[in-house]
Order: C-alpha cells, then sequence, then structure tokens
C-alpha cells in the first residue's frame, strides 16, 4: 500500500505543567498566533493551540522539556524586520547556517524551543546580477 500525504497538520512543542498563559503570551501576544479551541476530549491534558498559516502549532503540557535538536521551521516574509521585532521584545534569537537563497533564523519561546524562521528569496538570473553589478 502506498500512502498518500496531503500536508503536515500541526507541529507541537511542550512546555511546563502549569505555564499556559506564559506560552498565551509569548505565542498569542508576542508572535501574534491566533489561538483556537482545542477538542473538548483533549482539554484535560492542559496546554494551547494556535494557528499558523494553513497548519497548527500545538502547545502542549510535559513534565520534563529538554533541548534537543528537534523543532519546527515556519516559512515567513520579511525575516529581517521580524527578527528585529523579536529581538527589541527581549525574544532569544540565533543565527542558522546559511543557506543559498533563503535568510533564517532561529528563535527560542520562554522554555527554551526552538523555532526556525525562513524567508526564501526569488532566484536572480545572471543577467539581473550583472545589471546589479553595473548599478553599484
Amino acid at each position: 500500500m502506498k500512502i498518500n500525504f496531503r500536508r503536515i497538520d500541526h507541529v507541537q512543542v511542550c512546555i511546563p505543567p502549569g505555564a499556559e498563559e506564559q506560552a498565551r503570551e509569548f505565542y498569542g501576544r508576542v508572535l501574534g498566533l491566533e489561538e483556537i479551541e482545542k477538542p473538548a476530549p483533549l482539554k484535560k491534558n492542559g496546554g494551547l493551540w494556535f494557528k499558523v498559516a494553513d497548519l497548527q502549532l500545538h502547545v502542549g503540557v510535559e513534565e520534563t522539556v529538554a533541548a534537543s535538536k528537534r523543532h519546527p521551521a515556519f516559512e515567513i516574509e520579511d525575516a529581517r524586520a521580524v527578527r528585529s521585532y523579536l529581538e527589541r521584545r527581549g525574544v532569544r534569537t540565533r543565527d542558522e547556517t546559511d543557506v543559498e537563497g533563503v535568510v533564517r533564523f532561529s528563535l527560542f519561546d520562554p522554555f527554551g524551543n526552538r523555532i526556525e524562521l525562513l524567508e526564501k528569496k526569488a532566484a536572480t538570473s545572471a543577467g539581473d546580477q550583472e545589471i546589479s553589478r553595473e548599478q553599484s
């Protein structure tokens, strides 16, 4: 049988028990994500859900939140301005390895979860590069 994947539905990061209000402040107010209602049977588990473009970010409750390389990555617009905005609000950010055609960095939520934000730049043709050199 071939599994026909359609898209990513959601990603999850974890917070310690009792930290929902701090997560709501960070994800809802600082990042500006829209909080969405969790299904009734899952509310007893704690945590929050947010809308991110056409998918969801689930902020789940876990007793131990360990740092690791795992992380979600979201494509955004105007990565440099977004990073500046976050840093002015005291959000810790980190440079990521350069990838041609991509502006990228990571941010860390108050619980140590890493979230990568990236902006894909349109490829320029050799002719466009030549014009740019002549104008500079």
